[in-house]
C-alpha cells in the first residue's frame, strides 16, 4: 500500500513513523514540530484531529508543508467523534494520507457500527488507507466481557490476560473485515494492537502475523521516559522485528519536560539500524571506557563526530548515495582501538592513559596518518568529510569496511 509517497508493507523497507504532541489547532506550532520530525527521519507523522478546530486546521498544515518542500504523509488520529469530524471537513479527509480509527471508541452499540461505517466509507471514497488501531487501554469493553463470559464456561479457563490478549486481537481482526465489507480494500488496511507490555506485546504481535497477513504497525504504547522507554520499546520489538514481524514503527516515547520529540525517532532508527534492516546514518563504534582512559578525549571525539556525521545527513542522503551505511570507530586506547578502528570504513584509536600522546587514523583497514595536539577532533572530522566526498560521490566505487556485512546480517 502508500501512505502518500510512502510505501508499507510487503517487501517495502520497514517505517517510521512518530506522532506531534503538539495542539493540531496551533498551525504555526504543529508545522515547527512536523518538520523538526521528518528533517530527523520521520518517514510519516500522525496528529491528533480531535476537535472541529484541529480539522480546520489540517488542510493548512499541509499547505504549509508543501509550501516548504516538506512531502512527509500525515495521518489523523481520532477518537470518539471522527466520524463527525471527517463528515463535516472534507478538506481534512482529502489533506490526510490515511485515517487512525480505534474500534475501543469509536462508539458503542448500533452507534458503533453507523459510525465505524461512516469513517470507512470516507476513505473508501477518497482512496484512503486505514490503520485499525486498538490499544489495551481503550479495549471494546463489551467484546472483552463477551469473551470473559465465554472463557469462564470452558472446562479449563484461561488466566485473564490470554483472554484480554485474544480480545485485542479479535477487536483489530473483526474491524478489518468490516472494513472489508464496507468497500475498503485489504491492501489498504494497517492493523496495529499496542500494549504497554514487554511480553504481552511480543505474544499479541505473534498472534497477528499468525493470523492476518495485513501490515502490522509496531509499538510499545506508553513505554515511558529516558532509558526506560527506550529499553522497553528495543525489548519488545526487536524479538518481533528479528522473527520477521512488522512494517511500521513508532517509539512511544515520553520526553522530559521540554524535551525533543524527535528523539523517538531517532531510536527507532537506531533500532532497525543496530539490527541490520535498515540504514539511516552513519553509524559510531566508541568503546565504553575503563581505567586505561580516564580522560574525556575520546568520549568528547565521538560525541562531537556522531552529531557531526547527523547534522550532515540531509545533505549528504542527497549528494552522496549509501553513506549511510558507513562505519566510523572512535576508539579510546590501544587494547581494542587500533583492531575496531580496522574493521571500519574510518576508524581512530586515541591515546589511553599512559600511551603515547599520538592517535592513528585508519581508512578502509589501513593506517594512513597519526594525528597529534589540539586539533585531533577537527581533523578527523575533516577526514570523515573528505572519505564522504571521494567515496560516496554518485558513481565513485564503494569501499566497504572489514566486516561490515557480519554487522549488518541478523543472526
Amino acid at each position: 500500500m502508500r501512505v502518500g509517497s510512502v510505501r508499507v508493507g510487503g517487501d517495502a523497507p520497514i517505517v517510521v513513523q512518530s506522532m506531534t504532541n503538539t495542539d493540531t489547532a496551533d498551525v504555526e506550532a504543529t508545522v515547527r514540530q512536523v518538520r523538526a520530525l521528518a528533517r530527523a527521519g520521520s518517514e510519516i507523522v500522525r496528529v491528533t484531529v480531535n476537535t472541529e478546530e484541529a480539522a480546520a486546521a489540517v488542510p493548512h498544515i499541509r499547505e504549509r508543508l508543501d509550501a516548504a518542500g516538506c512531502d512527509v504523509p500525515l495521518v489523523g488520529d481520532f477518537h470518539f467523534n471522527g466520524h463527525r469530524l471527517l463528515a463535516a471537513n472534507a478538506a481534512c479527509a482529502a489533506a490526510l494520507a490515511k485515517y487512525r480509527i480505534n474500534p475501543g471508541n469509536v462508539g458503542r452499540g448500533a452507534k458503533r457500527d453507523e459510525q465505524f461505517a461512516s469513517m470507512i466509507e470516507t476513505a473508501c471514497r477518497l482512496g484512503k488507507p486505514v490503520r485499525i488501531g486498538v490499544n489495551w487501554g481503550s479495549l471494546d469493553q463489551a467484546l472483552l466481557a463477551r469473551l470473559m463470559d465465554e472463557n469462564a464456561r470452558r472446562a479449563q479457563p484461561l488466566e485473564a490476560e490470554a483472554v484480554m490478549r485474544e480480545a485485542l486481537v479479535t477487536s483489530a481482526l473483526d474491524s478489518a473485515a468490516r472494513a472489508e465489507e464496507l468497500g475498503l480494500p485489504g491492501d489498504a488496511i494497517v492493523i496495529s494492537c499496542k500494549v504497554s507490555s514487554v511480553q504481552h506485546l511480543i505474544a499479541v504481535y505473534r498472534d497477528l502475523a499468525r493470523r492476518c497477513d495485513y501490515p502490522l504497525h509496531l509499538g510499545l504504547t506508553e513505554a515511558g521516559m529516558g532509558s526506560k522507554g527506550i529499553v522497553a520499546s528495543t525489548a519488545a520489538m526487536a524479538v518481533l522485528l528479528q522473527e520477521g514481524i512488522g512494517d511500521t514503527i513508532r517509539v512511544s516515547l515520553t520526553p522530559e519536560p521540554g524535551g525533543d520529540r524527535t528523539r523517538e525517532v531517532v531510536v527507532a532508527q537506531e533500532i532497525l539500524q543496530t539490527m541490520g534492516l535498515r540504514s539511516f546514518t552513519p553509524m559510531v563504534t566508541a568503546c565504553p571506557g575503563c581505567g586505561r582512559t580516564t580522560s574525556t578525549t575520546f568520549q568528547e571525539l565521538a560525541a562531537k563526530i556522531q552529531h557531526f556525521l547527523r547534522e550532515q545527513m540531509p545533505v549528504w542522503r542527497r549528494d552522496y548515495p549509501g553513506v549511510e551505511d558507513m562505519h566510523v570507530a572512535v576508539m579510546g586506547c590501544v587494547v581494542n582501538g587500533p583492531g575496531e578502528s580496522k574493521l571500519a570504513n574510518i576508524g581512530i584509536s586515541l591515546p589511553g592513559t599512559g600511551e603515547v600522546p599520538v592517535a592513528p587514523v585508519y581508512v578502509d583497514g589501513r593506517k594512513t596518518v597519526t594525528l597529534k595536539g589540539d586539533a585531533i577532533a577537527e581533523e578527523f572530522q575533516a577526514i570523515v568529510a573528505e572519505y564522504v566526498r571521494t567515496n560516496y560521490r554518485r558513481g565513485a566505487p564503494r569501499a566497504q569496511a572489514a566486516g561490515s556485512e557480519a554487522r549488518r546480517t541478523p543472526a
